[in-house]
């Protein structure tokens, strides 16, 4: 008969990382760092993956073991980007519809409005000068396009496998390169919602 663990407390503090998983997320951490540095002074097409095992201290073989791809470099994983995304949904005031609260879960991101910050403004330059780059990060974040329909169908008290639904997730996270490489991107999403938002409307208007 299988074990179970029992669910901590939300209070519970999490455990702390052994002296194994704090020497691993420390080298990642330097391969990043290491990688991003070289990709903002010379531009990601002219850096190698040699270049940056040395520039880490690391094998090259050790940096795949932690990168995969040389994409994943600049795009370190971010395991809370969906709850967030799906909490924009679920928590959303009573007045506020789905396709609002996910512009402005959108809106809120600082590769969008980098607010000052030289760093982050260099970053989104990066990736938006770069195909390969503004290709993988549009692939990660549409990976969460099954779980937002699920919600979205949830919330609006429509079947899971309502089309609309799936639709509206798609799009909604589609978004966001209407931003990108846009003189004003947040005038950019803030137009790409409020076409999801009119059709959205009409769509449960009919429904009532």
């Amino acid at each position: 008969m299988p074990q179970t663990t029992p669910t901590p407390a939300p209070d519970t503090p999490p455990a702390p990382l052994g002296r194994r998983e704090r020497k691993k997320a420390a080298t990642r951490q330097a391969i990043a760092d290491a990688a991003l540095r070289l990709f903002l002074e010379r531009g990601y097409d002219a850096v190698g993956i040699r270049e940056i095992a040395d520039a880490a201290d690391v094998s090259t073989t050790t940096l795949f073991k932690h990168f995969p791809v040389k994409e994943a470099l600049v795009f370190d994983e971010d395991d809370d980007q969906e709850e967030r995304l799906l909490t924009a949904v679920r928590e959303r005031p009573v007045s506020q519809s789905i396709p609002a609260a996910l512009r402005a879960h959108a809106l809120a991101s600082r590769l969008i409005t980098p607010d000052g910050d030289d760093r982050l403004a260099a970053f989104r330059h990066l990736v938006i000068s770069t195909p390969a780059l503004r290709d993988y990060g549009q692939n990660m974040w549409l990976r969460h396009t099954t779980a937002l329909a699920r919600v979205i169908a949830e919330e609006s008290g429509r079947p899971a496998d309502d089309p609309a639904c799936l639709a509206l997730a798609h799009f909604a996270l589609e978004a966001p390169r209407a931003a990108y490489g846009h003189t004003d991107p947040r005038k950019a999403l803030i137009s790409a919602f409020t076409l999801l938002e009119h059709g959205w409307v009409a769509l449960t208007r009919k429904d009532t």
